[in-house]
């Protein structure tokens, strides 16, 4: 686990306003009160408590707190009075009196600006962070919240959750800097500024159709190709004096050639390159998969007790495929890196249909049902990749379904925020080629 991927996974529950409950379990089987939070953050095994938190992280001084650490209160004399733990999300005064606390409480999952280390007990919170974080800080030490696996000159992509809206780091700073440098600064000019506004999303998707993307792929929000392409040099610059307002919103940059035939983009908004480099990895690394939540020797769910590709049950209204874009904010883009590309795309046997497009994130989600989610795992069991569909499955998205994508992910060679279980554009592309 790095830094990034606990951030990622921690917004998820915000997103979704997780309801509090020591008692009930969210679909990917975390228990739904403040320790199941951390448990599911840090991806552990199962579901912890207070008293065995601490075992999963080494202490640390308050001062040298950075994102994905721990405050943890436990009380050993009498637990459910005032025992609690929050995850550290960035310091919120140049003081370091205040941080963003992301935590689990009622009514439901929630990220504020808190007294350090809470508003009661202050005194017996101890600092801890997780034993099994990979990733090096950044430059002078200090990770930014969200930040990346690893620095390497800034070349590898930090994280989908430091770019949107409410977002304001040195990262949103840099790719302002980046996009007026390829000549993409005409849409009011982001500038060098750090917090994320409508500018950087123009100027984003701007690039990224002067690269030749379309659709979901030129969503105006950066992803590991957009980050890459612009960081190294190696991206279409803006046509001088050539830029149009399309009819259908944001401003583009005319004259960008199209695509070549046959590629395809990977990931939320970028394209694979015609010959793509071994030189960037996928990022991160990732923690142990609940092991509780799979049967033991489950058996292969058959084909035909799958519905039938396209289909949805009876009773039950299908879902119409949804542009993700920058207008659902952080929670409509689930705030992860879906898929890395790892090799050009495959021709389809001959005689083979062609693979359906990508319905796009918004339909493979925690309580998502539908037409596309039944026609994923029926492709997942035919493929091989459905041992984890010990019965036939409900009719929303769960555990089962997350697990299934990542191990199919991971049989890609992916790892860490690239097999996180939930299909993006390549993953989607290559499951049905």
């Amino acid at each position: 686990m790095a830094r990034a991927d606990i951030m990622t996974r921690a917004k998820r529950w915000v997103n979704a306003k997780v309801p509090y409950s020591m008692s009930r379990y969210w679909a990917d089987g975390y228990r739904q009160d403040c320790s199941g939070y951390v448990s599911m953050a840090w991806h552990l095994p199962g579901n912890e408590w207070t008293g065995s938190l601490a075992q999963f992280g080494t202490r640390i001084e308050r001062k040298d707190l950075q994102p994905g650490d721990i405050l943890l209160f436990h009380n050993p004399s009498n637990p459910s009075k005032g025992s609690h733990v929050t995850l550290f999300g960035g310091w919120a005064d140049s003081a370091r009196t205040k941080y963003i606390a992301y935590e689990q409480a009622r009514p439901n999952t929630r990220r504020q600006t808190t007294p350090l280390a809470y508003w009661s007990n202050s005194d017996e919170y101890v600092a801890y962070r997780y034993k099994a974080l990979k990733g090096v800080a950044a430059a002078g030490g200090q990770l930014a919240e969200d930040a990346g696996t690893a620095w390497d000159g800034g070349i590898l992509f930090p994280g989908a959750g430091v770019f949107g809206p409410g977002e304001d780091n040195a990262y949103v700073a840099r790719l302002g800097r980046l996009l007026g440098e390829y000549g993409f600064g005409n849409h009011a000019a982001p500038g060098p500024g750090s917090r994320w506004g409508e500018a950087h999303r123009q100027a984003t998707q701007a690039f990224q159709r002067a690269q030749g993307w379309t659709g979901p792929e030129a969503d105006g929000l950066p992803g590991p190709d957009t980050w890459r392409l612009l960081v190294n040099g190696s991206g279409r610059k803006a046509v001088p004096g050539a830029v149009t307002a399309p009819s259908d919103g944001p401003r583009q940059a005319a004259g960008a050639p199209a695509p070549a035939a046959g590629t395809t983009a990977a990931g939320s908004g970028q394209a694979p390159p015609a010959a793509p480099s071994a030189s960037v990895p996928p990022p991160g690394g990732t923690g142990s998969v609940p092991a509780a939540s799979v049967p033991a020797g489950s058996r292969q769910a058959p084909v035909a007790s799958l519905p039938a590709a396209g289909t949805a049950p009876a009773g039950r209204a299908v879902a119409a495929p949804a542009r993700p874009g920058p207008a659902a904010g952080p929670a409509g883009r689930g705030s992860v890196v879906r898929s890395v590309p790892a090799g050009p795309r495959r021709a389809a046997p001959a005689g083979t249909a062609a693979a359906p497009g990508f319905p796009g994130h918004a339909h493979f989600r925690p309580g998502s049902s539908g037409s596309h989610v039944d026609t994923l795992r029926r492709q997942l069991v035919q493929r091989g990749f459905g041992r984890h569909y010990s019965a036939r499955p409900g009719p929303r998205w769960g555990d089962a379904d997350r697990r299934s994508v990542e191990a199919f992910q991971r049989a890609q060679g992916w790892h860490g925020a690239a097999a996180d279980g939930y299909p993006g554009p390549e993953t989607w592309r290559r499951l049905f080629s």
